[in-house]
């Protein structure tokens, strides 16, 4: 009797074996993966080789090279129309001072750019609340400020929610109100707001936000008018791994149609302050894991961002050994969004020579890029 376990063991041991060694067929080949391999991946792949392969994957795109650029975040109001269950930023949009709620104005958004002068500064990353009063007008006149006060300096600005916000405030379509942006200076998109694409996951986690289509063909009109963008997933709440498989393989698809994406980011979820702290957080071995599987299966946007204020600057080092060739920016103390949600990074500031010591450390050759991902400079002091 004993002998009918041991053969089951045997034939899953057969079966494990078996997948790993078609999915390492595939990746010696570049060949694309499957959903299921990604699942495959997540639930069975052992660490070691996970870790192994998006490093040689990392190593075939990009080198030893690690990038990071001189960057700072703009949040105009924290009071949103939407009351998403992950978000400790938001307030209602009748709030105040004393629940933390702000409304900064353009002359905030001078101050910001008057303390940062040339060269200090290649990027301004500007996102925020659902503002109830403010249509596409409002996103021109931040756009413009920087554009005629600092032409030098890269906008990446507004999620695919609030463009969409913008257009309907404003009476005009999504394509409208990206080409009167684009001429008031924005240059491209960042990748918040896309959270979890499967719509019963979404519901559950983002309320009535703007479903996942919504999301993607606001990113494909942007590509269309040559807007770039990144791309993002927020994991580790109520989600499964085929969710976020699922998700993957929305933005895969739609890189193939456009070639618009330059870099995925992965957004731990952090349980502070919201409506599901009571959800533990990942792991961090499940961090890597995930960096890794996407890594592997996004075989088609170019670059792996950890973004060091969410994760905390540790786990952002371990992740450039996971396929991550990107750590984000200097940020210089600019954005809330995690602080508030109990992310190790409070006051979140590097300086370029400590981004660049930390990629030494590990091994790795700092690569300072602009905001298209582009050489500002190779150091090598």
């Amino acid at each position: 009797m004993a002998r009918a376990p041991a053969i089951l063991h045997l034939g899953r041991l057969q079966t494990h074996m078996q997948n790993l060694e078609s999915i390492e067929s595939k990746l010696s080949r570049a060949e694309r993966l499957s959903p299921d391999d990604a699942l495959w991946l997540y639930r069975s792949a052992p660490s070691d080789w996970l870790r192994l392969w998006a490093d040689k994957t990392r190593q075939r795109l990009h080198g030893d090279a690690a990038f990071y650029n001189r960057n700072v975040h703009f949040e105009p109001t924290n009071k949103c129309i939407y009351a998403c269950s992950f978000c400790a930023f938001a307030r209602r949009p009748e709030e105040g001072p004393d629940t933390g709620a702000w409304d900064h104005e353009l002359s905030d958004l001078q101050a910001l750019l008057d303390a940062h002068p040339a060269p200090a500064l290649t990027e301004v990353h500007i996102t925020g609340g659902v503002h109830p009063d403010r249509g596409v007008e409002y996103g021109e006149a931040l756009c413009s400020l920087v554009r005629d006060t600092r032409p030098e300096v890269h906008v990446k600005a507004f999620t695919a929610v609030e463009v969409a916000y913008f257009a309907r405030k404003s009476g005009i379509t999504v394509e409208q109100a990206l080409e009167r942006l684009k001429t008031a200076g924005l240059a491209s998109l960042p990748g918040g707001g896309a959270e979890i694409f499967d719509p019963e996951v979404r519901k559950k986690i983002a309320g009535q936000k703007s479903p996942a289509h919504r999301w993607l063909e606001i990113h494909e009109i942007a590509h269309g008018l040559g807007i770039k963008s990144n791309a993002t997933m927020l994991y580790g709440h109520v989600e499964e791994h085929r969710h976020r498989v699922d998700h993957m393989l929305r933005l895969r698809e739609l890189q193939d149609r456009t070639g618009g994406f330059m870099a995925f980011i992965p957004l731990r979820y952090r349980n502070e302050n919201n409506a599901l702290s009571h959800l533990p957080e990942v792991s961090p071995e499940e961090d890597l894991r995930n960096f890794a599987v996407a890594r592997l299966f996004l075989d088609n946007i170019p670059h792996l961002k950890a973004y060091w204020v969410m994760l905390g600057v540790p786990q952002a080092r371990a992740a450039l050994h996971w396929g991550v060739d990107d750590l984000d920016g200097t940020v210089d103390d600019t954005t809330r969004i995690y602080s508030m949600a109990g992310a190790e990074e409070k006051n979140p500031a590097m300086s370029s020579a400590r981004l660049e010591e930390i990629i030494r450390a590990e091994g790795r050759v700092p690569m300072e890029r602009d905001s298209l991902y582009r050489q500002v400079a190779l150091r090598s002091d």
